[in-house]
């Protein structure tokens, strides 16, 4: 699914996001949602989110049917 949109992302979700060192790279890292840091509906390299192992990164793909 879509990590470009807002609406799609929701604390919980399993996502894979790239984190800002990542980014020449395009190296993903797979977590939960905790929080939710981009406050636009949409952004074109992905929503801003919080991981609950703390990281924080662009989503890049949203899992299908996992949540914790």
């Amino acid at each position: 699914m879509n990590g470009n949109e807002r609406k799609n992302i929701a604390p919980g979700l399993t996502v894979d996001i790239v984190l800002k060192k990542d980014q020449p790279t395009g190296k993903l890292t797979r977590g939960v949602v905790k929080d939710i840091l981009t406050n636009s509906a949409t952004h074109p390299h992905g929503i801003k989110v919080r991981l609950q192992d703390g990281q924080v990164g662009r989503v890049k793909t949203i899992l299908p049917g996992q949540t914790e």
